[in-house]
């Protein structure tokens, strides 16, 4: 009788023990908010990816993903500590916020080149290329954003006359394209591949028809209080993010998570990967350009003057490997 009240008793404190275990297990997993622009682009879901593959989870991360239309929303979110950590801030947007002040740094490239952001037009629209916008719209997602820097490419390189225009996202870009409000409209794979497989859509360009081919430009940034304040988180988040990178290209089961994401076959998930984004186009370690970059961003009144060493040093803080 004795040895089976113990035994009880044994059992009812190991499993009070499991309960403390999983819920300290629980509680373990440190928070971090997230402003992801344009929710579904390969280069984009690398957070929403590893989250759902359980990689963040493994460094004890839990993410809170909020999705804007684009870079100027998303270094919004992070410059007013809305959220922590921001994906595909455009390059000369964030330069631009830091050289006023604004408390941003940059922990990781999120994408270099620009292969993947195209402009196009109707199937039945006159425009047959570039030069016949003149006077015409041709769109770009948000103030700030990288879509914005290539268009501002396009008119500078291409001396286009043509009227820039913000449309938000690529869904609501193609709204405006099909129903006539915008001449040109922007995209980035997935979105836009049924379109041109059907012939609906034309493309006129890419962004690697500018001086952005191999100069990185979207970013990954956070608050500079943020930085200060939660360094290890941000480590880990940057660690876990170069291993979900890794997973992207090299483990089949993330390509299925993404696709099933997004809600589009596999067949097109391995086609915008494959065809638009090599695996050095999203590698986080890797920051291009920047001599190329400052000059343009003068010309285009992002900044007065080019960022001095010091200003750059202090700007980029890409956590080590």
């Amino acid at each position: 009788m004795i040895v089976s009240k113990l035994l009880r008793a044994s059992a009812v404190l190991t499993l009070a023990t499991l309960s403390l275990t999983f819920a300290q297990s629980a509680s373990a997993q440190d928070k971090l908010r997230l402003a992801v622009g344009q929710r579904g682009n390969w280069d984009t879901s690398v957070s929403e990816v590893g989250q759902r593959a359980g990689i963040f989870k493994k460094y004890g991360l839990e993410l809170e993903i909020l999705y804007t239309q684009g870079g100027g929303e998303t270094q919004q979110a992070v410059i007013s500590g809305s959220t922590e950590i921001g994906i595909g801030a455009g390059i000369m947007g964030t330069i631009g916020a830091f050289s006023k002040g604004a408390p941003v740094r940059i922990i990781g490239a999120e994408t270099t080149g620009s292969g993947d952001l195209y402009w196009y037009v109707r199937a039945d629209s006159p425009i047959k290329s570039m030069k016949d916008l003149d006077g015409k719209t041709i769109a770009y997602s948000t103030a700030g954003s990288s879509t914005q820097g290539v268009v501002n490419a396009f008119m500078k390189e291409m001396g286009l006359k043509a009227k820039p225009t913000a449309t938000g996202s690529p869904s609501t870009t193609l709204t405006q394209v099909m129903s006539g409000q915008i001449d040109a409209g922007w995209s980035a794979p997935p979105f836009g591949l049924d379109q041109l497989d059907q012939n609906k859509i034309r493309v006129l360009a890419t962004g690697n028809d500018t001086s952005f081919k191999g100069q990185t430009v979207r970013l990954v940034i956070t608050n500079a209080q943020t930085l200060q304040s939660k360094k290890p988180l941000i480590d880990r988040y940057m660690k876990a993010y170069r291993e979900t990178v890794d997973h992207m290209y090299n483990d089949p089961a993330t390509l299925k998570i993404y696709a099933d994401f997004v809600g589009i076959p596999e067949a097109i998930a391995r086609r915008t990967r494959d065809d638009f984004f090599p695996p050095s186009s999203i590698d986080p370690d890797r920051i291009t350009g920047l001599d190329a970059v400052m000059p343009d961003a003068v010309t285009f009144k992002y900044i007065s003057a080019p960022l001095t060493e010091a200003q750059i040093k202090e700007m980029i803080q890409i956590p080590p490997r």
